[in-house]
């Protein structure tokens, strides 16, 4: 009994001088992922998703701050005031992550159209053509959109001078940051490390997957087509009617008073809340990434 307690004490100890020294455990318990790292790694996803992840951050702020002058600016010449001036430019300041989103989207929905065919010719290269699996998957990249074609080439070069495919895969996912790409990698990986003769069958029900959700995905924004362009009303109609205003009765001179510039500034905080909740409501949700790590 006592062997067996001395034993158990060993290994408990060792255990933590383990963990404490190689790894920088300071708790018996595993240590769990904290928010601000998932957080990071969704930021991260996003700006490759959009296309921004070589961009300085120096640019986006340069471009947020001249945009902002000119809303300032425009604001200004029409309400004649600093508070909605400042209400403007702020509003302003914020349409380059619009744009970036609607980046985003468009690369995202480019990604998933391309996929299913992708997907079929890899299925024919490896099964058919009797292409080995990073060869086929080489040769397939050289055909996908021109926004895909870097993540390929980089993980074409990591193969090249490691042979080692995990980590090709692990360039690529990183590369794509797609969940379709997650999926396929990970498919590609079984069959390339494991063998067998199911993966033709499996790459079948992948891109069966990718056509269907596809296909719902587009329905659905075509049901949205007519409120997304009532949506810009949002923005034209205030604005209309603002620069009505200034031909109305005291026009710009009722902008400038106390009781003016305050319902402006309200005016503009109201257009921003139902622009931003509109976008909200009809936002589709976004397939997560489960194989990233």
């Amino acid at each position: 009994m006592i062997a067996l307690l001395l034993a158990t004490s060993a290994a408990a100890g060792t255990y933590l001088l383990f963990t404490a020294v190689v790894l920088g455990w300071h708790d018996i318990r595993l240590p769990a992922v904290s928010a601000s790292s998932s957080r990071r790694a969704r930021r991260r996803d996003w700006l490759i998703q959009a296309g921004l992840a070589d961009v300085p951050m120096r640019e986006l702020v340069a471009v947020m701050g001249a945009l902002a002058v000119v809303g300032a600016l425009g604001a200004y010449a029409i309400f004649g005031g600093l508070l909605p001036a400042l209400a403007t430019a702020l509003f302003a300041a914020s349409f380059p992550i619009a744009s970036y989103r609607a980046r985003r989207a468009n690369r995202r929905a480019a990604a998933m159209d391309a996929w299913p065919r992708l997907l079929e010719e890899l299925r024919i290269m490896t099964s058919a053509l009797g292409r080995s699996i990073p060869q086929a998957l080489f040769e397939v990249g050289r055909r996908a959109p021109v926004d895909m074609q870097p993540a390929f080439a980089a993980a074409q070069r990591e193969w090249l001078l490691s042979t080692d495919f995990p980590r090709t895969l692990a360039v690529l996912k990183a590369g794509l940051a797609d969940p379709t790409a997650d999926a396929a990698c990970e498919t590609l990986l079984v069959a390339h490390e494991v063998g067998g003769t199911d993966l033709d069958r499996r790459l079948e029900a992948l891109i069966d997957d990718r056509i269907q959700d596809s296909q719902g995905r587009k329905d659905a924004a075509a049901k949205q087509a007519g409120a997304r362009f009532a949506r810009f009303f949002v923005l034209i109609v205030p604005a209309g009617m603002a620069l009505a205003g200034m031909s109305v009765g005291t026009g710009r001179q009722a902008y400038q008073t106390p009781t003016g510039q305050l319902l402006v500034v309200v005016a503009i905080g109201l257009v921003v809340v139902c622009w931003v909740w509109a976008g909200r409501i009809m936002m589709l949700p976004e397939e997560e990434r489960v194989f990233d790590v």
